[in-house]
């Protein structure tokens, strides 16, 4: 695994809609650029990706759950291929084993991890999907949060990114599932 840079940014709300937000809700991505070795050609066998997608996700989570400063609510991934790679190099990095250093790293994390996968040049945005990392059914933490970097992906590249939060929405009031109704038992509810 080559890469370029590395970046982790930090975000609190601390009010909405007139409102103070107590204790503020703290947005957390870290992210990687990595060369691409299958940029540019078509390759059966993306396995090398697979590790890569391991080994990113150990990193990252580390740097994330380091930047949280506290428990971490929900998470997501996305990545961002450059033009010369295809979308199958993002889901080989991102599906197979990426979840389970990231899921490690938050304590748990029996919910499914949501994701996005785009192609584009340098400075494309991505949202990185979030939600419960126990419960995938908890309405008030089905939230995203945007992510560029000006200068990648370049063409032979990957941008790779996870998110992490400390809470959900806030002033939730849309119903469904809360927080201290999870059994945790299927990741669902």
């Amino acid at each position: 695994m080559e890469i370029r840079q590395t970046c982790v940014v930090v975000g609190d709300l601390h009010r909405e809609a007139g409102r103070t937000v107590d204790p503020a809700i703290r947005k957390v991505v870290a992210a990687a650029v990595i060369t691409n070795p299958f940029a540019g050609r078509f390759v059966e066998d993306l396995s090398p990706l697979v590790q890569i997608g391991a080994d990113l996700s150990k990193l990252l989570s580390g740097r994330a759950v380091e930047a949280l400063g506290g428990p971490a609510h929900s998470y997501g991934k996305a990545a961002v291929v450059g033009l010369a790679g295809e979308l199958e190099h993002a889901a080989a990095i991102l599906h197979p084993n990426f979840g389970q250093p990231l899921r490690d790293a938050v304590g748990g994390g029996k919910s499914i991890i949501p994701s996005a996968k785009k192609r584009g040049p340098a400075g494309t945005s991505i949202d990185v999907p979030l939600h419960h990392k126990d419960a995938a059914f908890v309405r008030s933490h089905f939230d995203a949060v945007e992510f560029r970097l000006v200068d990648a992906p370049f063409e032979d590249e990957i941008l790779v990114a996870l998110a992490i939060t400390s809470g959900g929405r806030p002033l939730p009031r849309v119903g469904g599932l809360q927080v201290h109704e999870i059994v945790g038992e299927d990741g669902l509810r």
